[in-house]
């Protein structure tokens, strides 16, 4: 496509359609444009067909080959959104902590199965943090190295039970996934011992 000349643009709330070099066609609302980068942000339909979410798209308009303006917005757009700083900001320093706690696993040489455990539990129950090289659950349950069911320990009850459960999960997983890749190689040994 050729480059917008002086002047023109895409306004806010238009409908547009375009064909990507790659021969994809993308349809939406204009989000914004930016004439400097010739970079479009497209508002379409969700890709995954749930309704009230919509896909952002940023097209670089250097790789577009066709644009059709469906309908051009000629009034002045709605005010934009505003946003939850607050939750924005809570977000933040929930992923701030997440990275940190990572780093301190590593540094506090923590196995590779340790941390992968970690990730496993932190995924269903976000209060879990590290004590030197043990995992503490809710406060409630302790497991340390080399973080097998038995090395769950705490006060009995629903928390480690429920603990002991997602440990127990996670190595099951974690040998069905070891299986399958020793069976992948194996076919693939094989595959090559036929081949030659």
């Amino acid at each position: 496509m050729a480059a917008p000349g002086p002047g023109e643009y895409f306004s806010v709330g238009s409908q547009v359609s375009c064909l990507t070099c790659l021969g994809q066609r993308l349809q939406g609302e204009v989000v914004a444009f930016d004439y400097q980068s010739k970079m479009l942000t497209l508002k379409c339909a969700s890709s995954s067909g749930k309704p009230n979410l919509y896909d952002v798209v940023l097209i670089n308009l250097a790789y577009v080959s066709e644009v059709e303006i469906i309908s051009d917005r000629t009034e002045t757009p709605p005010p934009l959104a505003s946003l939850n700083v607050g939750k924005l900001a809570n977000r933040a320093r929930m992923e701030k902590e997440d990275k940190l706690s990572q780093a301190y696993a590593i540094s506090a040489g923590v196995s590779l199965e340790g941390q992968q455990l970690f990730q496993t539990i932190h995924k269903t129950i976000k209060d879990c943090k590290w004590q030197e090289k043990n995992i503490i659950v809710m406060d409630d349950v302790v497991i340390s190295p080399p973080y097998q069911v038995d090395n769950c320990k705490g006060k009995e009850g629903s928390a480690l039970s429920h603990v002991r459960k997602i440990v127990e999960k996670h190595f099951r997983d974690v040998e069905s996934q070891k299986s399958v890749q020793r069976s992948q190689a194996q076919q693939t040994q094989k595959d090559s011992a036929l081949s030659s």
